[in-house]
């Protein structure tokens, strides 16, 4: 016991230690430096700034006509709207794979497989949006995301359906609830676990998506937080101190939530992978 005791606080360390490495330390690089004159933090050092210079924030966020802050008005709608359609459409989804058996279900999940696998097609999508008159708009952006994301968010549902038992369903129907309402009266109160699973991992997936909006919903107006960083760095080559202060703005919202719903996180997922 005392044997397994001592491994078991060796491999904490150790994994303090990566992490200290990994994540502590670069985030820790850019705050400094961000905080920086601009001779300071392009000597790339991590060291303490000789003055707090707290004035680098305001200027990146009033830059370019509040390009930041436009930026982050486009990356939270886009992330709202489009967990919003993951989470609606994969319960369902995930509910009807696992509930039903039959060939059409079946090859339905070698879809989503697949799609876990295929990455998407840049130029075949861009032609398929501008055939439809949606490219550039918020809707199409919308959609690619939900698409992209639809596969690991319905395995996610599908695995935790498992856990609620079918004899739910036989009372609910005994009482004279129809399908619809068997689910969303019944069954979806109970994915709350994994609902916030998706919620959370999606919402940061896409709010730090970059390749996407990029391509498919690019233009000044429609800026997201992530590309404005492609805009600075060609604006602040020179001065790292104002590319940090981006960096460590675009990253607080994301990470905050991360931090916070980590252990919900770790439950949902865990929740759907033992039945009962």
């Amino acid at each position: 016991m005392k044997e397994r005791s001592i491994k078991r606080t060796i491999a904490e360390i150790i994994a303090w230690f990566v992490a200290l490495v990994v994540f502590i330390l670069p985030f820790l690089f850019m705050l400094l430096n961000s905080l920086k004159d601009r001779r300071g933090a392009n000597k790339l050092a991590l060291t303490l700034p000789e003055t707090f210079e707290w004035g680098n924030y305001s200027k990146v966020l009033t830059e370019n006509n509040f390009q930041v802050l436009r930026a982050f008005k486009n990356s939270f709608l886009l992330m709202i709207l489009s967990v919003a359609v993951l989470v609606i459409f994969g319960a369902m989804a995930g509910y009807v794979l696992q509930r039903r058996s039959s060939k059409v279900t079946a090859f339905a999940s070698t879809l989503l497989m697949i799609g876990l696998m295929i990455p998407a097609s840049i130029l075949p999508t861009i032609w398929v949006l501008q055939a439809l008159h949606i490219y550039q708009t918020l809707f199409a952006m919308v959609m690619i995301e939900a698409a992209l994301n639809f596969p690991f968010t319905i395995m996610l549902f599908r695995g935790f359906m498992d856990t609620i038992p079918r004899e739910l369903e036989e009372a609910a129907m005994i009482d004279g609830c129809n399908k619809g309402q068997i689910f969303y009266k019944v069954v979806f109160p109970l994915l709350k676990p994994v609902t916030s699973t998706v919620i959370i991992l999606n919402a940061v997936t896409i709010f730090n998506d970059f390749t996407n909006p990029l391509y498919f919903w690019p233009g000044t107006q429609n800026t997201t937080v992530q590309l404005t960083l492609y805009t600075y760095l060609g604006q602040y080559s020179s001065s790292y101190n104002m590319l940090f202060a981006d960096v460590i703005l675009i990253t607080i919202p994301m990470l905050v939530l991360f931090l916070i719903f980590n252990k919900k996180i770790i439950d949902g997922m865990v929740a759907g992978a033992v039945k009962g």
